[in-house]
């Protein structure tokens, strides 16, 4: 029975190396990866923000973005000075380029946006409203598809501000009897 236990000790160490060998290999996949996304996005080295643009603004919330609309350009994006995809992680760029996707214009202009106020949320819409406003003048016959998709209409919702007298904007202070 010793010898029985000692190749069940023996196979557990050799299943687990075997799992540390398959766990180094998929992290070393994952920075492959991650470096040939890196590689296949526009080089920015070369990406010029000069020459004519189109300007327009974009609202949500308390949130204003500029965004400059830059023609015969590789589908660069850059907020506040940074990439798109540093600057909203996650799936944010993703809802900034909702109207590039459904006009198909994804690959053909660079956006230089500054954006100011409010939260993510709020910044990110503000972001996709300008980019859409900017396609529409650029050609008028995308204003259908952008409408049909709501990304021309602002989103007038707001914080409703605090009254005198009340604890927050409805919120009133608690009645007593006497």
């Amino acid at each position: 029975m010793e010898t029985k236990l000692k190749t069940s000790k023996v196979k557990k160490t050799v299943a687990e190396e075997t799992v540390e060998e398959v766990t180094k290999e998929a992290t070393k996949a994952k920075k492959i990866v991650a470096e040939e996304a890196v590689k296949e996005s526009p080089s920015w080295e070369n990406v010029e923000f000069t020459g004519e643009y189109i300007k327009t603004v974009g609202r949500r919330k308390t949130s204003v973005a500029q965004v400059r609309m830059y023609k015969d350009g590789k589908g660069a994006i850059m907020i506040n000075g940074k990439k798109g995809s540093q600057y909203f992680v996650g799936e944010g760029l993703n809802i900034v380029t909702q109207s590039l996707k459904a006009t198909g214009h994804v690959r053909d202009l660079n956006f230089s946006i500054i954006v100011k106020g409010g939260g993510v949320t709020g910044q990110i819409e503000a972001c996709r409203h300008g980019i859409s406003r900017a396609l529409m003048i650029l050609d008028p016959l995308l204003k259908e598809a952008l409408k049909v998709n709501k990304f021309l209409t602002r989103d007038p919702r707001k914080k409703e501000r605090k009254k005198p007298g009340f604890k927050g904007a409805r919120k009133r202070p608690q009645w007593s009897k006497r």
